[in-house]
């Protein structure tokens, strides 16, 4: 089936949805923000908010008609039955990041068909970085500053995966949600260096070739994976459950919620350790 989603000129209107909801957060961020703890015990900023209403403003005019799951209005919200394609956003992914200091969070846009993310844009303001992929046409790396079109991009860099050849296996794990089942996980690798790194942005280290695999062994949601997924898979990677199958979106049977996943550089590197 072609994706549709793959055209240049809707990856780079998400681009630039990504691109104006960065340049909020750095806003707020350089203005100082308050804190407040959600009813799942997760913290939430006015930069998630304001990011947030940038981005659902952004898709209504560029998606019309589809429909978008986005993190602070989920937790609002009683979540219907989702059609076979829609938009998972995350507006400030790495919330803990942000708020203590770290460069490492991110704006998540992925739109989603028959469970699997065709397109996805994960967006690094504090980096001045954006990645993005499709199925189809692959994945790339942006130099671009918050808030700026993604035609003033300064460096544009094609992202492709390669298998592990040798060496030691680097793995990026969660600075903030690592947990003993992940540990574990990771002792089948004789030879590891880890490499500490928050939200979606270690999707995007395996797909642009500074590291090999990232396990997550503990309840993640969908919007938090779902754009680096598209960026990873467009690459050449891939993101698979525990039984070997790609992670599928869309299960509100589990609440959208991911039990357990391992992002790979490679599917043959999959089949070798997984």
């Amino acid at each position: 089936m072609t994706n549709e989603f793959a055209d240049p000129a809707l990856l780079d209107a998400l681009t630039g949805i990504a691109s104006q909801a960065g340049a909020a957060i750095m806003r707020i961020r350089s203005a100082g923000t308050s804190v407040r703890t959600k009813s799942d015990a997760s913290p939430v900023t006015e930069a998630d908010e304001a990011a947030e209403a940038i981005i659902l403003d952004g898709l209504t005019r560029t998606l019309p008609g589809i429909t978008v799951v986005s993190e602070e209005a989920a937790s609002r919200e009683v979540m219907p039955a989702l059609p076979d394609i829609f938009v998972l956003v995350d507006p400030l992914d790495g919330t803990r990041e942000f708020i203590d200091g770290r460069d490492e969070f991110t704006v998540n846009i992925a739109i989603v068909r028959d469970g699997r993310p065709l397109a996805g844009i994960v967006a690094a303001p504090a980096l001045g970085t954006i990645w993005r992929g499709a199925i189809d046409s692959g994945s790339e790396r942006l130099r671009l500053q918050p808030g700026a079109s993604p035609k003033d991009a300064c460096e544009r860099s094609a992202l492709r995966t390669h298998a592990h050849q040798s060496g030691p296996w680097r793995a990026v794990v969660s600075r903030s949600h690592l947990d003993p089942n992940t540990e574990q996980w990771l002792t089948r690798f004789d030879v590891l260096e880890r490499l500490d790194c928050g939200s979606s942005v270690k999707f995007c280290r395996i797909a642009e070739g500074t590291a090999d695999v990232y396990p997550r062994l503990g309840r993640t949601s969908e919007w938090d994976i779902a754009a680096g997924d598209a960026v990873l898979t467009a690459a050449g990677g891939v993101v698979l459950s525990l039984d070997g199958t790609p992670v599928r979106y869309g299960q509100i049977a589990n609440n959208l919620k991911v039990p357990s996943f391992v992002a790979w550089c490679d599917p043959a590197d999959a089949a070798r350790f997984g």
